[in-house]
């Protein structure tokens, strides 16, 4: 039999680990799995909101979702609250799950489009368990009737739950910095990377995972970079944990400023604070004071600022090396994609390893997807600051007028002209994500499918009702967020 080849993850962090666990788990018995790490080098660690297809991957990796959120001091998450994007005194939700219920021909907008010109509709929120339970300050999962959820998390421990996962399936550990990335002066493939203390570690294969600073992708192979800038101006952001504020939201906060937007993220013991925006519009000293001066308690840490630059690689696989997380890309956290986009590419390249040596079509596959995802979850941020009606400050006239993707601007023309959203296959986002989105920010359909027509207005009020009444009774009966943690996953007194 031939020697098990050897895949090596330059850095630890959510992104390493996460890749050390699926492969360990996954691909134990074929490859050799280490980690380079040095417990030396901070972790940004505000990655700390996720989305629902992560709980699909952990059940991949057998992992014990109550277990985890313990040991992670997590919460659940039923969706992001947006405060003052489309206006200053809005009020949105972007739920998971789905909203109402869709026939053969369009989806469920289209019958809420016709009962809102008819006066029989309530909020297109109505329709929705997540949304209203996240409202009501309800929870309800793992049994029947559950709803579709995601988690917030402590990127520090949930980092540490992925270590320990991955080392009880055969990873190794090597603690240390390397301080040089060796290239085959042959086929200019990474060979080996070359630690502080002298020590060489080969590998065939090279995920890079060093954060923004993308030492392998970038530091040694060169591969260019994106920008995203033009539609995604933002480009700082400063974070800080306080104080535990009273019963845990089931939501993320995003609440928009003058010059960017601040998050607010509920965990067991604490929150987590940040403030992301575009330092043409105002000062790193302005946009700290703005967050410590929002917060609803009293911090717990000193505040930590980073630049970043929206975008992302030309290409996500370079020669033999493998750029997952920020090393590949970054596109702001306003709809917590960060974690996911690093799960997917794990997923990815899972799916494309040959069995043998490494394949170039393989490579261009990956290429491919990598960039289609990322250009479309791009596609669905810029959305969000797009569509504002706000003109009160340079920062939103800015992105109220900014030229958009043609992709993204036919989109929103077809929805504001039909009330359709045709998808293309494998999009992240689905309809009901991109309609409470378009229809939070204001961007309201003119009309609506002419199949809606063939209920009666009477036929329609009873058919939205009873949705409406469904809802209300399932939400009723869930306890409150509290309660179904400290029934299910209460972490441990810290």
């Amino acid at each position: 039999m031939q020697d098990k080849k050897t895949i090596v993850i330059a850095g630890g962090g959510t992104s390493g680990w996460l890749a050390a666990a699926a492969l360990g788990k996954l691909f134990g018995k074929v490859y050799n799995v280490c980690v380079v790490e040095s417990e030396a080098i901070g972790r940004i660690g505000v990655g700390e909101a996720t989305i629902p297809p992560l709980r699909t991957f952990h059940r991949l990796l057998g992992i014990d979702e109550l277990d985890l959120i313990k040991s992670i001091q997590g919460t659940y998450k039923l969706g992001i609250e947006f405060t003052n994007w489309a206006r200053k005194g809005d009020n949105y939700f972007h739920s998971f799950g789905v909203t109402g219920k869709d026939c053969w021909a369009c989806d469920f907008q289209h019958f809420w489009v016709s009962g809102r010109k008819k006066g029989i509709a309530d909020d297109f929120g109505a329709y929705s368990p997540e949304l209203m339970a996240a409202r009501s300050g309800k929870m309800w999962a793992y049994q029947e009737h559950g709803l579709n959820f995601a988690y917030h998390l402590d990127a520090g421990l949930y980092a540490e739950y992925l270590k320990r996962h991955s080392l009880s399936h055969g990873v190794r550990w090597i603690e240390g910095i390397f301080k040089r990335v060796n290239i085959s002066p042959e086929t200019g493939e990474i060979t080996s990377l070359t630690m502080e203390n002298g020590e060489e570690v080969s590998g065939d294969l090279f995920l890079d995972c060093t954060g923004f600073s993308a030492r392998l992708i970038d530091g040694a192979l060169n591969t260019p970079y994106l920008p995203y800038g033009h539609y995604l101006p933002c480009d700082s952001a400063v974070a800080v944990q306080s104080e535990k504020y009273g019963e845990p939201r089931s939501y993320t906060q995003a609440i928009a400023h003058d010059f960017g937007w601040q998050w607010r993220i509920p965990l067991q013991h604490r929150t987590g604070n940040g403030l992301v925006y575009c330092s043409r519009y105002v000062s790193d000293d302005e946009a700290m004071n703005t967050l410590l001066s929002n917060l609803e308690s009293d911090p717990i840490a000193e505040p930590k600022a980073f630049k970043y630059k929206t975008g992302r690689r030309l290409r996500g696989w370079t020669k033999n090396c493998v750029a997952v997380g920020l090393a590949a890309g970054f596109l702001e956290p306003v709809e917590s994609t960060s974690i996911h986009l690093a799960m997917s590419a794990i997923l990815r390249l899972m799916k494309l390893l040959p069995q043998g040596d490494l394949t170039q079509t393989a490579i261009d596959e990956y290429n491919k997807q990598f960039g289609e995802e990322m250009d479309r979850v791009r596609n669905f941020i810029i959305l969000h600051y797009h569509a504002t009606e706000r003109e009160d400050s340079p920062f939103w006239r800015y992105c109220k007028n900014m030229e958009i993707p043609d992709a993204l601007r036919h989109r929103i023309q077809l929805f504001r002209d039909t009330g359709a959203i045709p998808l293309q296959e494998k999009e992240l986002f689905q309809v009901d994500s991109w309609t409470q989105v378009l229809i939070g920010q204001r961007v309201m359909p003119q009309s609506y499918h002419p199949i809606v027509d063939q209920m009666s207005e009477n036929e329609l009020n009873q058919f939205l009702g009873s949705l409406k009444v469904s809802v209300q009774q399932k939400v009723a009966q869930m306890p409150s967020h509290q309660q179904f943690i400290d029934r299910h996953c209460k972490a441990d007194s810290m």
